[in-house]
């Protein structure tokens, strides 16, 4: 299986210039895996950037995970693809891009997470800690105390696959979180606005 990094950036940017600068500058400062989301924009632009960036991260040795688009992940031989509660369903996305790939899969609450165990997920992103502007219909948030609860339930089980923290998480968040029992963070805004963080932020993992 494809190793999960600790460390997550999901891009971000309205536009192709600020998705394009934003990743090339987490890229630059280490970041070793990069999550294109563009949800504003055009399939076709997507795909266009999407292929770019594979190539911006070979040349880095980072993986590309695409949010959404398994079409596009499938044409751009991405490393794998992120699916949203409303998006392909995971198993339905494993018949299209086959074994190999990695399979990430938002969740919300415990219930969420048994459903992408039963998908076959190989990591799952919960969240939001906190309030984020990144997101448009924020599911509710689930703060400290709600990662403590689920991974608390999660213990219970023989395995789980890794919990990555999603939502507003500073540096000051990343310790707690471990403590709590998360694998590793995503981040989008904190990394895009202090890129040079990076380093800080992958010793702490």
């Amino acid at each position: 299986m494809n190793k999960i990094s600790k460390l997550q950036y999901i891009s971000q940017g309205n536009t192709w210039e600020e998705q394009v600068n934003n990743i090339t500058t987490a890229l630059n400062h280490g970041v070793k895996w990069v999550q294109l989301r563009w949800k504003e924009s055009p399939k076709e632009q997507v795909f266009d950037l999407a292929r770019l960036v594979k190539v911006w991260c070979m040349s880095n040795q980072a993986k590309l995970i695409i949010n959404d688009h398994v079409d596009i992940a499938k044409s751009v031989n991405a490393d794998g693809v992120h699916l949203g509660l409303a998006d392909m369903n995971i198993s339905d996305a494993k018949r299209l891009l086959g074994e190999g790939k990695i399979y990430g899969g938002t969740a919300n609450s415990l219930e969420d997470i048994y459903l992408r165990i039963q998908e076959g997920c190989d990591y799952i992103g919960l969240g939001p800690f906190r309030f984020t502007a990144t997101k448009l219909n924020l599911s509710p948030i689930l703060g400290l105390e709600g990662y403590k609860n689920i991974i608390a339930h999660l213990k219970t089980l023989n395995s789980f696959p890794p919990i990555i923290a999603i939502g507003g998480i500073q540096l000051e968040d990343i310790k707690s979180l471990q403590d709590a029992g998360v694998y590793g963070v995503a981040l989008s805004k904190y990394i895009t606005e202090t890129p040079q963080e990076v380093i800080k932020i992958q010793e702490l993992l």
